[in-house]
């Protein structure tokens, strides 16, 4: 996306009043986005909000996996493809659509500052936008603490049970999410950008706490 040391410099000094949680499904990032941007009067930019803006404003060129998993039925997408290749095809996994993102924030104004929040925010995407590393952080979920995340929100079934194969669906997307979380790990740890591991013991106020001590708020 960004291809000369110029125009990263460049974004990095448009985007410095942005701040980047990312992470896995189910870690809490929403809510955490909207409480620290009530508490430090800040605008609330959600990734999820926007992905079928976004799916509406890709073509096949620039997004070329997307328009694979729109052609596919519920079967194709979740019950009849193995983790592993649900992992290395999901659109958003891979980047598309990132670009829409930085786009919009460049569109919003610069006062008061943004928290953008959401999956989508993969590290080595997001590393060259930082003016300053400790606006960017990723919260990672245990198995655990995910399904039981999903169960409390009444969403555990709400794509697998859209298949006709339900429980296989389940398995694999818990499994591909599994995956996905220990990709940002690795990748966020190897870029030197802050992640905090999210499980049973985290209570929603010690979370906000390690996210606002991140960012140095």
């Amino acid at each position: 996306m960004i291809n000369e040391p110029g125009e990263a410099a460049a974004l990095r000094a448009q985007l410095k009043h942005v701040y980047w949680i990312g992470g896995g499904s189910g870690a809490g990032k929403s809510t955490i986005a909207r409480r620290l941007a009530v508490r430090h009067g800040l605008r609330l930019y959600a990734t999820d909000d926007v992905m079928s803006d976004h799916a509406r404003r890709s073509t096949s060129e620039d997004a070329p996996f997307l328009s694979e998993f729109a052609a596919m039925d519920m079967d194709e997408r979740w019950a009849n493809r193995s983790p592993a290749t649900m992992l290395e095809t999901f659109h958003w996994f891979r980047g598309e659509g990132f670009g829409l993102i930085v786009e919009d924030l460049l569109h919003l104004p610069r006062q008061p500052g943004v928290i953008v929040e959401g999956f989508r925010l993969l590290p080595h995407l997001v590393k060259p936008l930082l003016a300053e590393p400790g606006h960017a952080v990723w919260l990672l979920p245990t198995p655990e603490f995910r399904r039981a995340a999903f169960e409390s929100r009444g969403s555990l079934w709400k794509i697998a049970g859209e298949t006709g194969h339900p429980q296989r669906a389940l398995d694999n997307l818990l499994e591909r999410d599994r995956m996905f979380a220990e990709r940002l790990y690795e990748e966020a740890k190897v870029l030197e950008l802050s992640v905090i591991e999210v499980d049973a013991t985290t209570t929603e106020d010690d979370l906000a706490a390690r996210v606002t001590e991140a960012f140095g708020f």
